[in-house]
């Protein structure tokens, strides 16, 4: 039997269990952004930051480890989008007020709180289109990428040998710019191509420890400049399909022109 809105399936399907790996792998997400907020409050802005981060990979982890382990379900999807809007929503969004916005009043608790409803509206529309969108591409920035810029803004400014809190304009617009670019139709690639799991030649793996071992080596600095790498991605790729489109195609030559150029080289 199935009810309306599928209730009893739902029901059923909750009776019959929960995967315990991936959501205990989201749930240590959640433990990061929550203590994110935590440290967030107690002030300490860089450990915060770290903790955003830390949740950034429980997140990417989940997900690889659902589908490796034939263990993907509607219940860890649904719970997965809850806490991400913690972690990489309501976390964020109170650093950046506690750190850089609140000298701003108004406009910078606006800020933040648009932040934190863009997020919120970036998950539901990709509930909505998770099967209908090419899954190497995501519709609008990532909501796990947004709070990765912020966290590597606040990470960068403790390694430039900043103290306390921020008072910059370029913050308060890098907000809103993060929230446009969450709910825009701007392509971003998922980095969900099956082919990066298959074998590769040897070289792959020596670029990428030597990949890892930079990030390591200056992790602020790289991880700042990953971020806004990808945040801008989606916007130029836009721009370049743009001007493709609007630039005159050039037609090939018909076939009676070419025996005619033909004949005239020959004469």
């Amino acid at each position: 039997m199935n009810r309306v809105g599928g209730s009893y399936d739902r029901r059923e399907s909750l009776k019959r269990g929960v995967y315990l790996l991936p959501n205990l792998v989201t749930t240590g997400g959640l433990f990061a952004g929550f203590y994110g907020i935590v440290a967030t409050m107690n002030g300490d802005y860089k450990l915060a930051a770290w903790f955003i981060l830390i949740s950034a990979v429980f997140d990417a982890l989940d997900g690889k480890v659902a589908r490796l382990t034939g263990t993907t379900s509607r219940f860890g999807v649904e719970y997965d989008s809850l806490v991400d809007l913690v972690s990489f929503g309501v976390a964020p969004g109170l650093l950046m007020y506690s750190w850089a916005l609140q000298p701003f009043g108004k406009f910078g608790w606006l800020a933040a709180f648009l932040y934190v409803v863009c997020g919120a509206l970036r998950l539901a529309r990709f509930n909505i289109q998770v099967n209908t969108v090419e899954s190497r591409r995501f519709v609008g920035l990532p909501i796990p990428a947004a709070a990765g810029m912020v966290a590597s803004c606040v990470l960068l400014f403790y390694y430039l040998g900043g103290t306390g809190t921020i008072k910059k304009i370029s913050i308060l617009l890098l907000i809103y710019v993060l929230a446009y670019l969450m709910v825009s139709n701007h392509s971003y690639h998922s980095f969900k191509d099956p082919e990066l799991v298959k074998r590769q030649p040897f070289g792959f793996l020596v670029l990428a420890i030597i990949f890892i071992i930079v990030i390591v080596a200056q992790p602020e600095i790289m991880l700042f400049g990953l971020a806004s790498i990808y945040m801008a991605s989606g916007p130029v790729g836009s721009l370049l399909r743009f001007f493709k489109r609007k630039s005159p195609q050039r037609k090939p030559p018909d076939k009676e022109e070419s025996v005619r150029r033909n004949a005239d080289i020959h004469r």
